[in-house]
């Protein structure tokens, strides 16, 4: 559970840390992942458009 202590009143600061928070942790990205099925081919091919993705970005000129 993440946690964020308001100081001062600064309530729309605490928001901003916690948000960065819950970002830093995972959660959306999760909670996105989850949102719908996906069988497990159809993952592998996505990973593997990612990586021939990330190699074309890595080996440009």
């Amino acid at each position: 559970m993440t946690k964020v202590v308001v100081t001062n009143g600064n309530v729309d600061g605490a928001l901003r840390k916690f948000k960065v928070k819950v970002a830093r942790s995972g959660v959306p990205s999760e909670l996105k992942k989850r949102k719908h099925y996906e069988k497990p081919g159809v993952k592998r091919r996505e990973a593997k458009k990612e990586m021939i993705r990330n190699s074309k970005k890595r080996h440009r000129d």
